[in-house]
């Protein structure tokens, strides 16, 4: 049966000005940094991949409330309350020292108390534990468990919340999940008809085994068989808010996204053929890509779309250019409306799925690699030639290589491109992305 491995997702809720962006890129530390050009790496970070102790995990800041008025706060504060409570398996609820407990603190630790999800409350600006200690356990009059005393600016107190962070994860060595189905998150912007789609898959395969209430308020892991295979869809539908505000509404979104991406193996990004492709869907790709998982680009509404017999290339021509990043993407256009080509969707899925578990004999790999260096030298430096000792590919989802070289220092990005290439030349891997780890003879141990 194939095993899953999912980072726990862990999301900081607080009040303005309690020090969540500086406890944000104190844990985040230096992979705060923009590392790759894409963009999904955005420099106001939402999200960041941290590690504690042999614990991995997905941190999101659900920040972002600046209003004056106390009503406002308050009730931005429960809707960021509940975002984390959709989305994440862990909550950090941040509160100040200096302040004590407000009205609006207590407010929604009734929401994350109610909610049964694991919630860790950390008390910011605890800059000496010892004579604030009275201080730190007003707090307990919350009502959500021990209060953790940190400073997030003297980074001090973070490995006891921490600690008590990871408890409520899986243990690292065992798979949280045991599953043959595919899962597929459905993401895109609001609109883009996320929701019809997987309403008319599910329509046109009437045996819908389960319904689970997913990580996301208006989203249903919905499982389906069709011909003879079970899939699991992750609706992300339901960024549709009350409140407009533009820089909000994309927050929401992306937080949303990470949740549902991380969650499944490959992504199928909604595109609004009507709309054309935007900025706003290269930052949803660029959230899959980051996170290494599969992805179809589904342009839907394609039946709305005036067309020539040039249409479908300038299309996908566009989608080439602002998606670069994502070259070993799939691209399918369907409508959700009429139908057409929808099922087109289960062969893509099928196919992306095969390739990104696929599996490479290492002799048959050394062939590839070894050919390649012959037919373009590799690079030197000061007389000094890269030699590429060893291959192997060492994991799947996404399939992963490990190079054994002679200096990692002249590997450059545009000659590990071009061995990319050959690979793919080779066996396909369509639609899924392909890792590669550089290492020097001698590393083989660590």
């Amino acid at each position: 049966m194939a095993k899953r491995k999912n980072r726990p997702v862990v999301a900081v809720v607080g009040r303005p000005n309690v020090g969540k962006s500086t406890l944000f890129n104190a844990l985040a530390g230096r992979k705060i940094a923009i590392t790759e050009d894409t963009p999904g790496v955005t420099r106001d970070r939402i999200y960041a991949d941290c590690t504690w102790l042999n614990y991995e995990f997905t941190l999101i800041d659900t920040g972002g409330i600046e209003p004056d008025s106390g009503d406002v706060i308050l009730s931005q504060m429960r809707e960021q309350a509940q975002i984390a409570i959709d989305t994440a398996d862990v909550i950090i609820f941040l509160v100040d020292l200096k302040t004590g407990p407000v009205d609006a603190d207590t407010k929604v630790a009734d929401m994350l108390r109610r909610s049964h999800k694991p919630v860790v409350l950390a008390v910011n600006k605890t800059d000496s534990p010892v004579k604030s200690m009275p201080d730190v356990y007003e707090f307990y009059n919350l009502g959500i468990g021990d209060p953790y005393p940190i400073s997030s600016v003297n980074m001090t107190g973070l490995g006891d919340m921490l600690d008590e962070v990871v408890k409520h994860f899986p243990d690292p060595g065992q798979e949280t999940e045991e599953d043959d189905a595919v899962h597929i998150a459905v993401v895109g912007k609001p609109n883009a008809g996320k929701s019809s789609i997987v309403n008319r898959l599910i329509g046109q395969n009437r045996v819908i085994v389960s319904d689970i209430a997913g990580t996301t308020r208006d989203a249903i892991d919905t499982r389906i068989r069709h011909d003879g295979k079970e899939y699991v869809f992750i609706d992300t539908a339901g960024l549709r808010r009350k409140n407009k505000i533009k820089g909000d509404l994309e927050r929401y979104m992306i937080v949303r996204t990470v949740g549902a991406v991380e969650r499944a193996d490959i992504t199928v990004l909604v595109i609004d053929a009507t709309e054309g492709i935007t900025e706003q869907d290269a930052k949803i790709a660029g959230i899959a890509h980051e996170r290494g998982k599969a992805v179809i680009v589904a342009v839907n509404k394609w039946d709305l779309v005036e067309k020539d017999n040039h249409s479908v290339k300038q299309f996908t021509d566009k989608i080439r250019s602002v998606l670069s990043f994502l070259s070993y993407a799939e691209i399918v256009f369907i409508s959700a409306e009429t139908g057409q080509r929808l099922m087109k969707l289960y062969e893509l899925i099928d196919v992306v799925s095969a390739n990104q578990t696929l599996r490479i004999q290492t002799g048959v790999l050394n062939e590839i690699i070894n050919e390649a260096c012959v037919m373009q030298q590799p690079p030197s430096d000061k007389g000094h030639m890269l030699r590429i000792l060893y291959s192997t590919q060492v994991g799947v989802k996404p399939p992963t290589f490990v190079l054994f070289v002679n200096d990692k220092e002249l590997m450059h990005f545009s000659y590990q491109r071009y061995l990319e290439n050959r690979i793919r030349e080779a066996f396909g891997f369509k639609g899924t992305p392909l890792r590669f780890i550089i290492r020097e003879r001698g590393e083989e141990k660590k």
